[in-house]
């Protein structure tokens, strides 16, 4: 069986929008694209590339559309981007011409691909799809990369139909930069109790 693993950088405040650069992601208005880029440091650097080893991939219809027209011709940056296969969530396309692309179509389908063989599946970006992992409860960690920054607006990495339950830390680290590198695996279930005062 698969593990499903969320890839994400975030603010103080939650957004996980436009990372990268200005014009990566604008919906809903978003202006401030970019605001991971001062926080890179080499030991930040180290981490990512850790994390970028070759995997499979799984990525909702606009992140995918955004890594087809960027990677293709950049992927000696990332290693294994353009040969690992790429599943992606999608009601209005079934088809790319960019190798190893498969379209899945929803929660089911992507319940029985992590029940098969094969390397495990990042996800990158991707808000809509993640909510929809987090509500069914099928994403098994969480790989997050906080920066000392708050943005007041855009997209959260978590949102309505997040599934209550409990996380182990496995990994974490603070870059000299600021920015907290944690990574999350599934717990179980949500534990509540009463503090005796």
């Amino acid at each position: 069986m698969r593990k499903i693993i969320v890839l994400s950088m975030i603010s103080l405040d939650g957004i996980m929008q436009g990372p990268g650069g200005p014009g990566e992601d604008t919906s809903g208005g978003f202006k401030l694209g970019g605001w991971t880029v001062p926080f890179f440091d080499e030991e930040y650097g180290k981490v990512l590339a850790k994390q970028m080893q070759p995997a499979d991939y799984l990525l909702g219809r606009k992140t995918f559309e955004i890594f087809e027209n960027y990677w293709p011709e950049h992927g000696d940056f990332w290693p294994g981007i353009n040969s690992g296969t790429k599943y992606v969530l999608s009601g209005s396309r079934d088809q790319s011409s960019w190798q190893n692309s498969i379209f899945l179509k929803d929660i089911a389908e992507i319940k029985k691909l992590k029940q098969t063989g094969g390397h495990d599946l990042h996800v990158y970006g991707s808000s809509e799809l993640i909510q929809l992992l987090l509500e069914h409860d099928v994403a098994d960690e969480l790989w997050l990369k906080i920066y000392p920054v708050t943005l007041g607006q855009g997209k959260k990495l978590f949102g309505k139909g997040t599934f209550p339950g409990t996380f182990k830390v496995t990994e974490s680290t603070i870059t000299p930069s600021g920015v907290i590198i944690i990574n999350y695996k599934r717990a179980g279930e949500l534990v509540t109790g009463t503090v005796e005062l």
